[in-house]
Order: structure tokens, then C-alpha cells, then sequence
């Protein structure tokens, strides 16, 4: 069945013309890099992102969206699933058949994606090394199946002022597919400290994961 296209939003001229500028993916990925990450748990429209420049992985993925979707991609964001961490949105992306993605993150490594992979699952396996809590755990699990937002129940996503609250809640019940066994998970390495440095550069900590964590000593060293 053919998807039923949503009405376009009454952009502002403003957006019209910082939607103009972004002319690429990699522009896209530009201004979000650009702008700090949001440390608050809110989860902002694409119109409130352009307005008060910040975001965090939710508010970026969903302005990711609707930037692609002014490119005439269609507004596709997925849910990676971790233990003893924050889950992470990212917005899908596709150039000659590959898929790549475009994503906000405290994180250096768990952001843009070039369009090289042949499909979700190599493209989500592709943030595994870099998705680590602050105790240095691997924590990626699960991703879940893309949602497309050109959809009548979150016709409001783009321009809301209201929290989209329901909209995030609702990638929580979507069904989802394990990278990770129990078994495997057990055999994780923890992170090396080099590596943690760099994922971590330029982080705020006010936005790192708060929750319980398994403690990883050998995380810390630099090797």
C-alpha cells in the first residue's frame, strides 16, 4: 500500500532559509554539530531546535529528519537500544542504494555515519565500539525498526511547541531486533581509555548517563 503522504508544514521564511543552506547531509550533520548539546530532558521540534540552537539525541534526530526531509529523503529516524545507558535516535539517510545517518550525541563517535552501508543492521553495528556508558561498558543491544514520521498520529512533529513526549515514548514500544546475546555480553571487553577520552572530548557531563553502572577499572587506563 502507498504511503499517505502528509500535507507539508507552514515553515517560516526563517527555516525555509536555514533548511536552503543545508543543502547535503553532511550540512545537515554540519549544524547540529554546530550548535551545544541540550543537557535537559526535553524533546524539542525541528522549529524549536532552529529557534533556541541546542539539541540533544532526541531533538537532533528529529530535526535531522525534517532537514532530510527538505531534501527529499523521506523523515526516517531509528532507535538504538542500550543497558545501563541512554538509548540513542539517529536519522536515516540514503545515497545510490547505501545507507548512512545523521545523529546528535555527547558523544564523538556515535554521530554521522557516511552513506557506505548495504543495510540497517551493518550500519547500526557500526556504532557498537563507540556506544559506552561513563564506567567505560559496551552497552549497545538492540535496534529498533525505522519509523517513519510522515505518519497521521505525530502529524505535528515538525512544528510543535509543546514536549514530544508522546512521540518518544512511542519508539519504546516499537518491536525491536538484538545485536547482543546475554551470552556475548558477559565476554564484552570494557573500553579502552583512549578511546573513551576521545568519544568523550568536548562532552558535557551534565548530559552523560546518570543511572547505575557495572565498574569498569581497567576502562580508565590509557594503555
Amino acid at each position: 500500500m502507498p504511503h499517505r503522504r502528509m500535507p507539508q508544514p507552514d515553515w517560516l521564511a526563517a527555516e525555509i532559509e536555514l533548511f536552503e543552506q543545508l543543502r547535503s547531509p553532511e550540512d545537515v550533520q554540519g549544524f547540529l554539530d554546530s550548535i551545544p548539546y541540550n543537557e535537559e530532558i526535553t524533546c524539542r521540534s525541528p522549529r524549536r531546535v532552529m529557534r533556541e540552537r541546542k539539541a540533544n539525541c532526541t531533538e537532533g534526530a528529529f530535526f535531522a529528519a525534517a532537514a532530510l526531509e527538505h531534501l527529499g529523503q523521506p523523515p526516517r529516524v531509528v532507535n538504538l537500544r542500550a543497558v545501563r545507558d541512554d538509548d540513542h535516535l539517529i536519522a536515516l539517510f540514503r545515497r545510490r542504494g547505501r545507507l548512512g545517518a545523521v545523529a546528535k550525541s555527547n558523544y564523538t563517535g556515535l554521530r554521522y555515519r557516511s552513506p557506505v552501508y548495504h543495510n540497517l543492521r551493518e550500519l547500526v553495528l557500526s556504532y557498537f565500539d563507540h556506544y559506552y556508558n561513563p564506567a567505560g561498558e559496551l552497552t549497545l543491544r538492540a535496534y529498533a525498526r525505522p519509523l517513519d514520521l510522515r505518519t497521521r498520529r505525530f502529524g505535528q512533529w515538525r512544528t510543535s511547541e509543546e514536549d514530544l513526549d508522546d512521540l518518544a515514548d512511542h519508539f519504546d514500544r516499537l518491536p525491536a531486533t538484538v545485536i547482543v546475546s546475554a551470552a556475548e555480553a558477559r565476554r564484552l571487553r570494557p573500553v579502552d581509555g583512549r578511546l573513551m577520552a576521545a568519544g568523550l572530548l568536548g562532552a558535557r557531563e551534565e548530559g552523560l548517563y546518570q543511572g547505575p553502572m557495572r565498574p569498569s577499572p581497567r576502562a580508565a587506563r590509557a594503555g
